[in-house]
C-alpha cells in the first residue's frame, strides 16, 4: 500500500502539473484580449499597450506562464480585473456555499441510491424490482436544471414552503437560514445523482448475489443480510466506490447549473461572471480550484477502493 501511494501521490502532483498547462494554453487561446477588461471603448494604442505591460501579456507565454505557476505554488491565484479583489480569498469565500451543497447533495444521493438499488437487484425477478430500474433509468433522462425550476414551482412558488433562490447575506452565521436555502438545491441534486447511482449499486449487487461465494455462505447456513454483510458487502463496494468518486467530481463540477437554479453565490456562479465579463484570473483561479478538487476526489476513491478490496493492490506491486 505504500508503494501504491507513492506512486499515486507522483500521478496526482503530475496531472495537476498537466491540468495546469492545457489551462493555462487554453485561456489563451480564447477570443478577445483581457486588456478589454481594463480599458472602455475607444482606448489609443499607447493605453492598450500600457494595460497589456501592467497585466504582464506582453511577455512571451513561457514567461507568463512561469510566472503564474510561481504565484500559485504560494497560493496567489492572482486579482481580479473588474473588482481588484485578490482571487484566493474570493474563492475561500464562496467555498462554503459549493462545498456544503456538493457534499450534501452527494450524501442524500447515497443514502437514496444504496438501498433502492439493492432492493432493485433482490427483486429483481418480481414485479417492484423492474419498476425501480425503471424510475431509475427514467431519472438519467431528467435535466438537473428542469427539475430545479419543477421543485421551485412546487415547494417555493405554490406551496411557499421555502425559498425559491439566494443565500442569507450572514453566511452560516445564520445556520437556520442557510440550510433552509440549501434544500431544494441539495435534494435536486441529490435526486439527479441517485437515478445514476442505483444502476451501479443495482448492476453490482446482482453480481455479488449471483456469485458462488455468496451461494455457498447460504449453503452453510448463513442468511441473505449477514451473508451480504461478511462476504458479499466489499466485494460489492469496489465498483460502487469508484462511481461514487467519479460522480461527486462531476457534481461538484456541475455545481454551476445548480448555483445558477437557485441564485447561489458558489464558485459557479463566479465562474459563470467571470466568463461573461473575460476575468481571466478568476476563470483560471476557480478552474484550478475545481481541478484540483476533481483530481483529489479521484485520488481518494482510489485509495478507498484498494482499503475495501486489497486485491486490487496485486496489480500495483
Amino acid at each position: 500500500m505504500t508503494a501504491y501511494l507513492v506512486r499515486r501521490t507522483a500521478l496526482l502532483l503530475a496531472s495537476l502539473a498537466l491540468a495546469s498547462v492545457a489551462l493555462f494554453a487554453l485561456l489563451r487561446l480564447l477570443p478577445g484580449d483581457p486588456v478589454n477588461a481594463l480599458l472602455s471603448v475607444g482606448a489609443t494604442d499607447a493605453q492598450i499597450e500600457a494595460a497589456r505591460r501592467s497585466l504582464g501579456t506582453d511577455r512571451p507565454a513561457g514567461a507568463q506562464f512561469l510566472s503564474w505557476l510561481g504565484d500559485v505554488v504560494t497560493l496567489d491565484l492572482g486579482s481580479s480585473l473588474i473588482s481588484r479583489l485578490p482571487v484566493g480569498p474570493e474563492i475561500a469565500a464562496r467555498l462554503p456555499v459549493t462545498v456544503p451543497l456538493t457534499l450534501a447533495g452527494f450524501v442524500l444521493a447515497v443514502l437514496i441510491a444504496v438501498p433502492v438499488g439493492f432492493l432493485a437487484a433482490y427483486r429483481a425477478e418480481k414485479w417492484d424490482g423492474p419498476i425501480l430500474n425503471g424510475v431509475a433509468q427514467l431519472g438519467l433522462a431528467v435535466p438537473a436544471f428542469w427539475l430545479g425550476l419543477l421543485l421551485v414551482t412546487v415547494f417555493a412558488l405554490n406551496l411557499r414552503a421555502l425559498p425559491a433562490g439566494g443565500f442569507p447575506p450572514a453566511g452560516w452565521s445564520d445556520p437556520g437560514a442557510a440550510v433552509t436555502a440549501l434544500v431544494l438545491p441539495v435534494i435536486t441534486i441529490a435526486l439527479v445523482m441517485s437515478a445514476s447511482l442505483i444502476r451501479y449499486v443495482r448492476a453490482a449487487t446482482l453480481d455479488v448475489l449471483g456469485s458462488d461465494f455468496l451461494r455457498t455462505a447460504r449453503a452453510l447456513g448463513s442468511s441473505l443480510p449477514a451473508a451480504m454483510w461478511r462476504h458479499g458487502l466489499r466485494n460489492a463496494a469496489a465498483p460502487v466506490i469508484a462511481v461514487l468518486a467519479i460522480e461527486l467530481a462531476t457534481t461538484f463540477l456541475g455545481a454551476v447549473v445548480i448555483e445558477s437554479v437557485f441564485a447561489l453565490p458558489g464558485l459557479g456562479s463566479m465562474l459563470t461572471r467571470a466568463i461573461a465579463q473575460r476575468d481571466y484570473p478568476v476563470i483560471q483561479g476557480v478552474m484550478l480550484v475545481s481541478t484540483f478538487a476533481v483530481l483529489a476526489v479521484g485520488f481518494l476513491g482510489d485509495i478507498a477502493q484498494r482499503v475495501a478490496d486489497p486485491r486490487l493492490l496485486r496489480g500495483h506491486r
